[in-house]
């Protein structure tokens, strides 16, 4: 995809289950970026479905990531990247020359309470703004 003649930068948003950090993120980016950005997001080992405490924060602000699934983490998805967000995927996040990538210590979403979603939800919305702003300038 390509917007005003620019092809698009490629982000992949990873951290081990794909259903809580990585997904919030991908949703956030995706809707922020407003198609000048793809969106990505994997896990190296993703669970079966997502988090549903992660569902309904990001529901509370109007995003519906309801319909995603956790996916796999291939070495293909993150050469095709620009940019590789981790989020505590440590070593099983393959690491290729040329790639730019950044490590966002959030927590965990997984076992906290919905108050405790929503903070880690705005700290990665503030997060995915400032990426966003040096994307698209």
């Amino acid at each position: 995809m390509e917007v005003d003649g620019v092809a698009n930068p490629i982000v992949m948003f990873v951290c081990v289950h794909n259903s809580g950090r990585s997904q919030m993120a991908a949703g956030l980016l995706e809707h922020l970026a407003g198609g000048r950005v793809l969106v990505r997001s994997a896990g190296s080992e993703p669970a079966d479905r997502l988090n549903p405490t992660v569902v309904e924060a990001m529901s509370e602000i109007g995003l519906d990531i309801s319909a995603e699934t956790p996916k796999l983490l291939t070495e293909e998805a993150v050469r095709g990247a620009d940019v590789v967000i981790t989020m505590g995927c440590g070593d099983a996040c393959p690491l290729y020359v040329g790639k730019r990538y950044i490590d966002w210590a959030l927590d965990d979403p997984s076992g906290r309470s919905l108050e405790e979603v929503r903070v880690i939800r705005d700290e990665i919305e503030s997060r995915v703004k400032q990426l966003l702003g040096e994307l698209i300038d």
